[in-house]
């Protein structure tokens, strides 16, 4: 049941979706950069602005900028990947995500039927493969877990994506800071910005009619990866333990993060109808006829166990054999016992009733049974149960026999049981 408080004003007002909550998380890291002449975050972001957003370059030339600065030490290429997760959550929320295409997607796909999507996957792998979607790197964050600000938050006690990276950061500026701006590393911070700066600054210079100015954006671009180069090796040497491996490590979590999230988005649509075709085709098992046409038809061998074993395993299914636990498997047990009247026969000293029984027990062959005393009966079922007969009396042997049924009783139940569960349970 939905809750009606404050849904009529969900209904009168434009719920206006943007990843903001990302951008602020993004701001909170850009800060650490105080433009105090310490850090190179700020001009990276601007360098990869103004080489995005520049009218004159061609696209080839922008790439080739961009993929010369992001190999110039990508770990340190900060404000590269944090703008391009910005990029990444925008085309979920506008759609742009799910690529057009003429057959496949030829309408813009929304927002919300990627979290309708993202929803009927949370239902359908449960169902079909009986574990979480997570099981199967498909839980709501392995699709907009970006958006969702997975970066500030963690399952353990490890500290949260970003705050790893803005500790390493706020390190890098205050080891700078302490230098009084004469260290080797507070001279590389000032390199990487001044060379990131140039490049900004010639690009708006760059008009429509500039003609030869490759030679000067390529030295421009050279310089900025020339300079991250010789950072990277002065922060090593500045900072204790090992910050390129964190920065590396926080790199590629972050690419791993969003390559999982376009793969998982872009091939939904096919993902869903697989799963949703296969639950289709496993209700053909209802019908007989249809049935009987599966086991032929298709060529995979677990398609045709399926429909061919689909009675039998149905047949194993009660309602009453439900169960969780070992525990709730024995309580099952005893009242199913009790609705059958079981055990049956309590007195090992009625041998009449005990001998009676044993002509209903399945394991034992009766025949001439009519012709022997209760005595023998008893005698020669535990014969052919394999109960040890020599040296023991009647009494004996009528108990053990007794309490032989009785497991035996207990024991068919278990197995209905267990065939319950292994019929209901997804393999």
């Amino acid at each position: 049941m939905a809750v009606n408080k404050g849904l009529l004003s969900l209904v009168e007002n434009d719920p206006n979706f943007s990843n903001q909550a990302l951008e602020n998380a993004v701001n909170e890291i850009k800060a650490i950069d105080r433009d105090d002449g310490y850090l190179f975050l700020k001009s990276q972001f601007d360098m990869d602005k103004a080489i995005r957003d520049n009218t004159v370059l061609t696209q080839t030339q922008k790439n080739d900028a961009l993929e010369t600065l992001n190999n110039a030490q990508p770990h340190l290429q900060i404000g590269r990947y944090l703008t391009d997760i910005i990029r990444h959550t925008a085309s979920i929320v506008d759609g742009t995500v799910i690529p057009l295409d003429d057959v496949g997607n030829p309408h813009a796909t929304t927002f919300l039927e990627i979290l309708q999507q993202v929803h009927t996957v949370q239902a359908l792998i449960p169902e079909l493969y009986g574990v979480p979607a997570s099981d199967k790197a498909r839980s709501v964050n392995d699709h907009v877990g970006t958006l969702n600000n997975i970066f500030l938050t963690t399952d353990d006690s490890s500290a949260p994506l970003f705050t790893r990276l803005a500790r390493i950061l706020t390190l890098i500026r205050d080891t700078a800071t302490a230098g009084g701006g004469s260290s080797a590393l507070a001279i590389g911070t000032a390199a990487v910005r001044f060379s990131n700066t140039q490049l900004v600054t010639f690009l708006d210079t760059v008009r429509d009619d500039s003609t030869d100015f490759q030679e000067t954006l390529n030295n421009r671009v050279n310089q900025a990866a020339g300079n991250m180069a010789s950072l990277n090796t002065r922060i090593s040497d500045a900072l204790a333990g090992d910050p390129i491996a964190e920065l590396t490590a926080i790199r590629e979590e972050i690419n791993a993060q969003v390559s999982l999230e376009n793969s998982n988005l872009t091939g939904m649509d096919d993902y869903i109808t697989s799963l949703s075709n296969n639950i289709s085709f496993a209700s053909l098992a209802e019908e007989e006829t249809l049935r009987q046409l599966m086991t032929k038809v298709p060529q995979n061998k677990q398609w045709q166990t399926y429909f061919e074993n689909y009675n039998n395993e149905k047949e194993s299914l009660n309602p009453i054999y439900t169960t969780g636990t070992d525990s709730d498997k024995e309580s099952i047990i005893d009242q199913v016992l009790a609705d059958s009247g079981l055990p049956d026969v309590t007195d090992a000293t009625d041998f009449e009733a005990v001998a009676a029984k044993s002509q209903r027990d399945s394991r034992i062959d009766t025949a001439n049974y009519d012709r022997l005393t209760n005595e023998k009966i008893i005698i020669e079922s535990c014969n052919q149960l394999g109960i040890t007969t020599a040296n023991r009396t009647i009494g004996a042997l009528s108990t053990s026999l007794l309490s032989n049924m009785n497991q035996h009783d207990r024991d068919v139940i278990a197995s209905q049981l267990d065939a319950n569960q292994s019929a209901d349970t997804l393999s």
